[in-house]
């Protein structure tokens, strides 16, 4: 029996519903980033990127996607995860899905990787964990446009210690065929200043080891914790892109939701986090 496509959940709301219109506005977010500067810096391996709609958090995004154009034919395959707004969790969960569809096309889900992630206790299967799931689901039409045929891991995290999360990564990890995503907003409904004090504190911690990243500071904090516990293991070193928030892009600063973008890659120099937090701010 063929597996069903996962449809898209959000076009027409968190970004266009038509190919077209679609295809025009990532294309438009990543020509407004300049990343020419990072042609020689050793290659991605993960990217912490925002999931609101895209007139609000796009811009951001997009400082991430833009850095992996030069290498579209490289990746192969993305492990995909992103906190569940939408149903109460407990571990994370893979589709049973075989694609998940965008109007730029399917993305094909990767058997192989999903059965041996799904051996691990706390991985599960639920098409109805990714039903209605933006968080995944709006980082798809960036991955389209900045990559070549890619197949995809989308894993939808609950509640899980880091360690958990981390386990399902390093089961996941591959090469350099193979990039991580973790999909998270960070604080929610503060005003315009004092969400710019909290964010940057956030990605201060982000960029240092310290203390564990709260879902106050962070709707993604439990994926965004065991990716941070698998990236230190693995050497690999953060750079903060872009910090802003609502109120920068396209809300009023009265209740605004931050957004950063963040690089992680094996090797990279790292620059002290108050200078980085100060350098975007």
């Amino acid at each position: 029996m063929t597996q069903p496509h996962r449809p898209s959940a959000v076009a027409g709301r968190f970004y266009p519903a038509g190919a077209a219109a679609l295809r025009a506005e990532v294309q438009r977010l990543l020509d407004a980033v300049d990343a020419g500067s990072d042609a020689a810096a050793p290659a991605p391996k993960m990217l912490v990127v925002p999931h609101a709609g895209y007139v609000y958090s796009g811009a951001v995004a997009a400082h991430a996607y833009a850095r992996l154009a030069r290498r579209r034919r490289q990746y192969r395959r993305v492990v995909l995860l992103g906190p569940a707004h939408h149903a109460a969790l407990r571990g994370l969960a893979l589709p049973e899905a075989a694609a998940f569809d965008t109007p730029l096309g399917a993305v094909p889900v990767d058997a192989e990787a999903c059965a041996r992630a799904a051996a691990l206790p706390q991985v599960v299967r639920s098409d109805a964990v990714h039903a209605h799931e933006h968080a995944l689901e709006v980082q798809l039409p960036f991955l389209q446009t900045v990559l070549d045929r890619f197949t995809l891991v989308p894993l939808a995290v609950g509640q899980a210690p880091a360690e958990a999360v981390a386990e399902v990564l390093e089961r996941l990890w591959g090469g350099g065929e193979t990039l991580i995503v973790i999909s998270t907003d960070l604080s929610h409904y503060l005003g315009y200043g004092p969400a710019r004090v909290a964010d940057a504190q956030t990605v201060r911690q982000i960029l240092q080891p310290g203390p564990a990243i709260t879902h106050e500071q962070a709707c993604g904090a439990t994926p965004l914790n065991g990716a941070l516990l698998a990236a230190r293991r693995r050497g690999l070193q953060p750079r903060l892109l872009d910090l802003r928030n609502s109120g920068d892009t396209a809300g009023d600063r009265s209740r605004v939701v931050g957004y950063a973008a963040l690089v992680f890659a094996p090797g990279q120099a790292a620059m002290p986090a108050e200078a980085d937090v100060d350098a975007v701010c």
